[in-house]
């Protein structure tokens, strides 16, 4: 079966879609099995254990999202070398991606199991959840390796235009962690730290399959245990791009662990429900960053190949179809958001407070299309410094000052919520003022080769 998408000719909205869409159903996947653990310690465990899970999403967020970025830095940096045809630096590109993925996560590891008391802490976790959030955090964190490994493998394959192996590795992996939650939990009678356990397991498999797949692969993706290693002209290139992508996620999972400190002073209802909407809400986000990445490997290849003009169909496609996909992912989660947040839990109050909160921001993630197109674009041109500093004004000092002083004031969860489309609509705006600067800029009266070769 062919999975290798040409991005250098022919059409362009099938192929976008052809890489999106595996991409998608990828993200999505990989929430609902992270959505699993919620389930199955709201129903077979307790609400407690369901908030303890939930509120370490936006701490391993923060720690994990600087080299999920940095993957992004060599999903680029391969695609560039592929849109050139070179290559020899593809495969040495290959071999410091991996070796990168596995030094940063056992950094990670390390560094998790130090720091994740005093930050579950500072985040003022209540007594009746402490002790769960930090064993499930803890362990979560232990499995970093092979979680960043699967990442970086992933951005691999995206590179070359396939999407569709990291989707069948991580449907093979989350089955099983489907399976391991349940026995952990309901055979065992473990709680948070069961569906832990059950993540970092399921990642080693996915993970390793990939890492085969990549060694055994015929083509220029392909793994040399000789290119095991960094080598400094790569990993320059990959940091240049990557790391400001990395902070930019991170701007976002800091100013969401900002959000959580709020909502966990509201009390263990809203915190449940937080998170059970958090889980469902995100699946419109997953439609959103699918272009985005697409938007970013297109460009990445096309601007290697000096083809700027085709840089420019690929947004304006990607642009239309990321808008039609997330408006009609929205609609479907506004409309089923009670029945789905009863699979989590049955409490009437954690339903409520949840669809609240899907209702304040699951109809205002067109603006969220918007900042990932730009941005994605922007970062397979290998500008990933603006949009990294445009994000940390618009939505991290937007939202921290709206806590510290709206909800500081009010201190009702409506009020709360309201940083979130807040945020959004001034990023949104000062990104789409940047990236047209930037386009009028880069093709103003030069001709394609020329200007592509500058």
């Amino acid at each position: 079966m062919k999975r290798k998408i040409d991005m250098l000719s022919g059409s362009i909205s099938d192929k976008i879609l052809a890489f999106a869409i595996p991409l998608a159903l990828t993200g999505i996947l990989q929430q609902l099995f992270n959505a699993a653990d919620i389930m199955v310690v709201g129903r077979f465990a307790s609400k407690q254990a369901m908030a303890a899970v939930g509120c370490n999403t936006p701490v391993i967020g923060l720690l994990v999202n600087l080299f999920v970025g940095i993957s992004v830095g060599a999903n680029v940096v391969i695609a560039r070398f592929i849109g050139q045809g070179n290559s020899k630096d593809i495969t040495k590109t290959v071999g410091t991606s991996v070796f990168l993925s596995l030094a940063g996560g056992l950094f990670l590891a390390v560094l998790g199991q130090i720091i994740s008391r005093p930050i579950l802490s500072l985040m003022s976790v209540p007594d009746e959840v402490f002790s769960m959030a930090l064993a499930y955090l803890r362990i979560y964190l232990a499995g970093m390796p092979v979680i960043l490994l699967y990442n970086f493998e992933a951005a691999i394959f995206r590179s070359n235009g396939d999407t569709k192996t990291p989707l069948i590795c991580l449907i093979v992996a989350g089955v099983l962690n489907v399976a391991l939650n349940l026995f952990f939990v309901i055979v065992l009678k473990r709680n948070a730290d069961g569906v832990a356990i059950a993540t970092v397991l399921s990642n080693l498999v996915s993970s390793a399959i990939m890492f085969i797949l990549l060694v055994k692969s015929d083509t220029d993706i392909r793994l040399e245990r000789t290119e095991l290693k960094l080598n400094a002209y790569i990993l320059r290139d990959i940091l240049r791009i990557g790391v400001p992508a990395g902070v930019q996620a991170m701007v976002f999972s800091f100013s969401n662990i900002i959000i959580q400190s709020a909502i966990n002073s509201l009390g263990a209802d809203i915190m449940a429900a937080s998170s059970a909407a958090f889980n469902v809400e995100i699946f419109s986000y997953f439609i959103v960053n699918a272009f985005g990445q697409a938007c970013t490997t297109f460009i990445g290849q096309n601007y290697g190949a000096n083809q700027l003009l085709r840089c420019r169909k690929v947004i304006h496609r990607a642009l239309i179809l990321d808008i039609a996909c997330t408006v009609v992912m929205s609609l479907i989660i506004i409309a089923c958001a009670r029945t789905i947040l009863g699979f989590f839990n049955e409490d009437s109050a954690v339903i409520s407070y949840g669809r609240t909160r899907i209702l304040f921001i699951t109809p205002f993630q067109v603006l969220n299309v918007i900042m990932e197109i730009f941005s994605g674009a922007l970062r397979g041109y290998g500008q990933s410094f603006a949009p990294a500093g445009i994000t940390f004004f618009g939505v991290c000092a937007v939202r921290i000052t709206w806590v510290c002083t709206m909800f500081a004031s009010h201190g009702d969860f409506n009020t709360l919520l309201t940083c979130y489309p807040l945020s959004w609509i001034v990023t949104a705006t000062i990104l789409t003022v940047y990236y047209v600067i930037f386009s009028k800029r880069l093709l103003r009266g030069v001709p394609e080769k020329k200007t592509a070769s500058q």
